[in-house]
């Protein structure tokens, strides 16, 4: 091939990589699962179930119970990890704060793989609670993830150098001390003097020696208790075995991290069972073991509490978020409580794959008859399947999907206990039971399980879960010869029919789910997209923004909450949903509405995007999948400590004395009074809006119209009795906050005419009681700078520093900054990838008018 087409053949693929990597990355770890699976399989060839069961057996209490043990001290590492990386960054934390984030983040992950995703999304919360910004989290990450890998380095290389002939591998020791030489870099690094580097955009710190040297110490503590755990649980190991025992788990657990398999399940037990020697059942079943208490177990008891957590919230309204694990509870509760469904189902499809215990069937044959047992097995994987599905809804926090997981719970406990006496599946499952009725209050918002839009990752997680019911069936009854005659036999021990029955109907449930998500559109019910008097008084009264009142602007869309105290204001531009600011009213209906936007813009196949949201939608945007990006800067007067005493103020104080010596005089006009004045104030505007060679802004801001005025106090400057300059008030509903929509002046205004009324502005704002005066948005400005600063950073600062001409950014930024502001970041929020450009163009275009 010549090199032309050579080169156009690679950007060609390279280009449909980039287009479908995230199709390719799935398929890819789908494809490592599966033949991690059949290597397992064919590992375990020649093991039997019943030899499985009976090592199970066999396995002393007190190995389970020093198992358990170091379990929770290898978590207990990881959460002292996180503590030191915290003083690494200079962001020292309780203990208590690391210790719950580091665990809620590990048990996710470990489990449910894709760390990013899961760890990472409980770590953000933990830490955004308790103060920490984004990149600060992303560092704790990074130092945490980098310790990790040099525990690794360290537990490996002493294993391949104390391991008898180098555990039979070629050029151990040279890679031993290969990895010894990777650990000096980090040490080198900061020996050097270099503190902090940047790496791909971000800046990493490079922790003092003392700390490494702790994060060192602290990741091999946890590496070598977890492997001991497993140590602890394989039979026939001496202390002999340890060294290549610990090279074989090091290598275990690289090679399923590399792979993403979730869990590194079949992955990790199929290179254990190769490197290790012995019975391959009694390792299997010590395998088996070790995944319950390690992982399994770390993750009920990390959803259960903060399913737990959040229901106590709820119960205490008065002090509602006030302690760290409610706050972080309240963003964490809906994995966590789709985790424990997932378990659930996931419990009750593997327990039907597999044989009943003959005594227990002995003994419930006494009590029930045959129909009665067969009938509950093939319920009892019908159940499990329909947990996993109906798992979004309860993610979405859905009431059906609440009344739907608890009544098939309730079912999968009878069935549990009516088809083989599996009383501690039944009792697992009233644990899960509890922890949800616990958490009822938080599952308010309406609308069916099969409303929702279809959510792909759900089925192919369900299809996963089913599939390793699957595989666990092929393991159990691979003695069994496959006959037609096997889907018609119904006896007290004829387990391998139940499990083909049961196999077959939960894959048509999945099946017919699939379909009916595929072909049945989500349609949702009308939208009453305006605000009602009753809606909008309630809102108001709750609401500790001034900007609430772009709501009477006339050019907004609204979805009010169930509770009607509430509401949220969009518009629809192109294919953009677009929220204007923060919903309006209780923070707590603030999941309600954003969710049920999210489901509207989704069935009408649009992108929900939002426009100067405050910090507090943070935790919301990461729950939607969205991209935040700062916006600019809003200007807050403390009116407790504003003063016109001192240096800061003297340019104010000097454009009061020449405003006052022109004849300038400040008013307030009552809004019953502004519609007389309205030809005035049009002429002050049109002449504004003339000079600036500009239109009416949109959507964030009100524009010059008479019936939106008339609403609203007017402040006037008038020179000789003339008006020559005015700004209609917003007041916050809740008395907190003084802010001015438009601002504008005649071409004939006396110099610091502007300064004059907004001083006056927050004079009165002290006397009737405000606590702040907001000055409004100065756009693009108080971004990220630099060559590693992100690209909407970049263009943001380019529009700031020569944008002059354009909208007047800097000037803006500098004449707020005059009267000694604190400058809140405020955001806009996009999908990402290239969904994000079309976003923003979709607000530009909106707010541009």
């Amino acid at each position: 091939m010549a090199p032309g087409r050579l080169s156009r053949a690679v950007a060609r693929l390279l280009a449909f990589a980039r287009k479908h990597a995230r199709w390719i990355l799935l398929g890819t770890v789908t494809a490592v699962a599966v033949l991690g699976f059949i290597a397992l399989r064919q590992v375990l060839h020649t093991v039997h179930l019943r030899d499985v069961r009976a090592a199970l057996a066999e396995v002393p209490r007190g190995r389970i119970g020093l198992a358990i043990a170091l379990t929770a001290l290898s978590y207990l590492a990881l959460g002292l990890g996180d503590y030191v990386a915290l003083r690494a960054i200079r962001r020292p934390l309780r203990w208590r704060t690391a210790a719950v984030a580091a665990f809620t983040s590990y048990a996710f992950s470990h489990s449910l793989g894709l760390s990013i995703l899961t760890g990472g999304s409980a770590r953000y919360r933990v830490y955004r609670a308790a103060g920490l910004e984004l990149g600060e989290i992303g560092q704790v990450m990074a130092i945490a993830s980098l310790a990790f890998w040099a525990g690794v380095a360290v537990v490996a290389g002493v294993g391949l150098i104390a391991a008898p002939h180098g555990f039979g591998i070629v050029g151990a020791r040279p890679l031993a001390f290969a990895l010894f030489a990777l650990l000096a870099v980090p040490p080198v690094i900061r020996a050097a003097g270099i503190k902090r580097l940047e790496l791909g955009g971000a800046t990493l710190t490079v922790p003092p020696l003392r700390q490494q040297a702790r994060l060192l110490a602290i990741s091999v503590v946890d590496l070598a208790a977890a492997s001991t755990a497993l140590f602890v649980l394989v039979p026939g190991l001496g202390l002999h075995s340890l060294a290549p025992f610990v090279v074989a788990y090091a290598a275990a657990i690289v090679i399923a991290l590399l792979t993403h398999v979730p869990g590194g399940a079949g992955v990790f037990e199929a290179v254990m069972l190769a490197a290790l020697p012995g019975n391959r059942a009694a390792v299997f079943a010590a395998l088996l073991l070790y995944r319950l208490i390690y992982y399994i177990l770390p993750l009920l008891i990390a959803a259960a509490s903060l399913v737990a957590a959040e229901g106590h919230r709820l119960r205490r309204p008065i002090a509602r978020g006030l302690g760290l694990v409610e706050r972080s509870a309240q963003t964490l509760a809906p994995i966590a409580v789709t985790a424990l469904i997932f378990v659930g189902g996931l419990i009750l499809l593997v327990s039907g794959a597999l044989p009943g215990v003959h005594a227990r069937l002995d003994t419930i044959d006494n009590v029930v008859p045959l129909p009665v047992i067969e009938g509950s097995h093939l319920a009892g994987s019908l159940v499990g399947t329909a947990l996993l599905l109906v798992a979004p809804a309860l993610h979405a926090r859905l009431r059906s999907g609440f009344d739907a997981a608890r009544l098939m719970l309730a079912c999968g406990i009878v069935f549990s206990l009516a088809k083989g006496l599996d009383w501690e599946e039944a009792l697992l499952l009233a644990g899960i039971l509890a922890t949800l009725q616990y958490a009822r209050p938080a599952f308010v918002r309406e609308g069916g399980i099969f409303t929702q839009p279809p959510d792909w990752r759900w089925l192919a997680a369900a299809a996963a879960a089913v599939a390793m019911s699957v595989w666990s069936g092929l393991f159990a009854y691979k003695h069994v010869p496959y006959d037609d005659d096997l889907w018609w036999k119904f006896a007290l021990y004829g387990n391998a029919p139940r499990f083909l029955r049961a196999t077959f109907c939960a894959g048509v449930l999945l099946a017919a789910t699939a379909c009916w998500e595929l072909l049945a559109a989500y349609r949702p019910r009308p939208v009453d997209d305006t605000l009602s008097d009753a809606v909008a008084a309630a809102a108001f009264t709750q609401s500790g923004r001034s900007d609430a009142n772009l709501a009477l602007t006339g050019d907004k869309r609204f979805l009010a909450s169930a509770g009607g105290d509430a509401f949220l204001m969009y518009r629809v531009q192109g294919r953009s949903w677009i929220v204007m600011g923060d919903p309006v009213g209780p923070r707590a209906a603030w999941d309600e509405l954003v969710w049920a936007l999210r489901r509207h813009a989704h069935a009408a196949r649009g992108r929900l995007c939002f426009f100067q949201a405050s910090e507090a939608m943070l935790p919301l945007f990461v729950d939607l999948g969205l991209q935040p990006m700062k916006y600019g800067d809003e200007a807050h007067i403390d009116l407790a400590t504003f003063s016109l005493d001192g240096p800061r103020a003297k340019s104010l104080r000097h454009a009061l004395r020449r405003g006052e010596a022109a004849g300038s005089r400040f008013e307030i006009v009552p809004a019953a009074e502004v519609p007389p004045l309205i030809p005035r104030l049009r002429e002050i505007s049109d002449e504004w809006l003339r000079d600036r060679h500009g239109r009416e802004k949109r959507f964030s801001l009100g524009a010059f119209d008479p019936d939106y005025l008339a609403r609203f106090d007017c402040a006037v400057v008038r020179v000789a009795g003339e008006i020559v300059a005015f700004a209609n008030l917003w007041r916050a509903g809740d008395g907190s906050e003084l802010s001015i929509d438009l601002m504008r002046h005649a071409d004939d205004a006396p110099q610091g005419t502007m300064e004059l009324m907004i001083v006056r502005l927050i004079e009165l704002a002290r006397a009737e009681g405000y606590a702040r005066f907001n000055l409004g948005m100065a756009p693009l400005s108080g971004l990220p700078s630099g060559s590693l600063a992100p690209v909407w950073a970049r263009i943001g600062g380019m529009l700031f520093d020569n944008g002059e001409r354009l909208y007047g950014f800097a000037g803006l930024r500098a004449f707020k900054a005059k009267f000694g502001p604190r400058w809140v970041p405020r955001f806009v929020a996009t999908p990402p990838g290239l969904a994000a450009a079309q976003g923003l163009f979709d607000i530009a275009r909106l707010v541009s008018g």
